[in-house]
């Protein structure tokens, strides 16, 4: 980085007042970037990429942070407060990168497809900015962050100095705090795995039915590349995301099969990619 000071949005899921996002918004102070916050007022934990619609959105201003953070609560979704950081809060200026965390909880593997935490991520990258979701792999209010500022600062000074690639978003989990240590840093790719989902059964006071979801997580995939394998091994996992969801092996095998040919074959091989003023390249070249 040159001695400009990078503009670094700030959001997440837990809520405005998580621990998770008090420790982002320090280590990210630490770098020297302006830095500005525009998180949810409440927690929105496992909403996924939702936004608001049928309601209206509101924004108000929290000193949380101190004086030196402008910071926002959202009464919307972590991809209402991207959506509207970018075209309402922040105006004019574009940020040169955008964290969202720190979550409490693993969002590695199939878990990245109802995080709130990795869909402001992805929300700042489909607005063709850089973008990181962090999550820590301890539940609770009570989570220990004490392991996590050189991490998440290493990760930070490699997107602005040497950039994220154009519409991907990087999902980094790291693991609970031991006392071995973490190991290192892995990039990865997301494991197959999925809920083995329960639903418990009760009763209100009325004796009319309710349901709790509950289950567990079951990883379906062992390769030694994945990022369940990196968290279960003390490695800190970084696996790049695309919003992109076009399964290109599969229009190819489709239209083999079924006989229809592609549009475009040089698109299979070359998908497009989104554009924007600095193609994600580094903050301060």
């Amino acid at each position: 980085m040159t001695a400009s000071r990078p503009l670094i949005l700030v959001s997440n899921d837990d809520g405005i007042t998580a621990p998770g996002i008090r420790h982002l918004v320090s280590i990210v102070q630490a770098l020297g970037a302006e830095v500005v916050v525009v998180a949810p007022d409440s927690p929105q934990s496992g909403m996924g990429h939702a936004i608001t619609i049928g309601e209206p959105l509101r924004i108000e201003k929290n000193p949380v942070f101190g004086p030196d953070v402008e910071a926002y609560q959202c009464s919307g979704t972590p991809a209402d407060c991207v959506k509207i950081a970018k075209h309402h809060i922040l105006k004019d200026r574009t940020p040169d990168l955008v964290v969202s965390g720190i979550n409490h909880g693993s969002n590695a593997s199939v878990n990245v497809l109802y995080s709130g935490t990795m869909s402001a991520a992805i929300e700042a990258a489909i607005e063709g900015l850089p973008s990181i979701g962090f999550s820590l792999c301890e539940y609770g209010v009570q989570a220990d962050f004490s392991h996590v500022a050189e991490w998440v600062t290493q990760i930070c000074r490699h997107a602005l100095d040497q950039g994220i690639p154009a519409g991907t978003a990087l999902n980094v989990n790291i693991p609970k705090n031991s006392p071995q240590g973490i190991a290192g840093i892995r990039l990865a790719r997301q494991a197959q795995g999925k809920w083995q989902e329960e639903f418990d059964e009760r009763q209100d006071p009325y004796r009319r039915p309710y349901f709790w979801l509950i289950g567990s997580f079951v990883n379906l995939d062992h390769g030694t590349d994945t990022d369940e394998w990196a968290l279960a091994n003390n490695y800190l996992s970084v696996v790049p995301c695309q919003f992109d969801l076009t399964a290109y092996r599969g229009l190819e095998t489709m239209s083999a099969a079924w006989g229809m040919p592609l549009p475009e074959a040089n698109a299979v091989a070359n998908p497009p990619q989104p554009v924007s003023s600095e193609d994600y390249g580094p903050a301060n070249p």
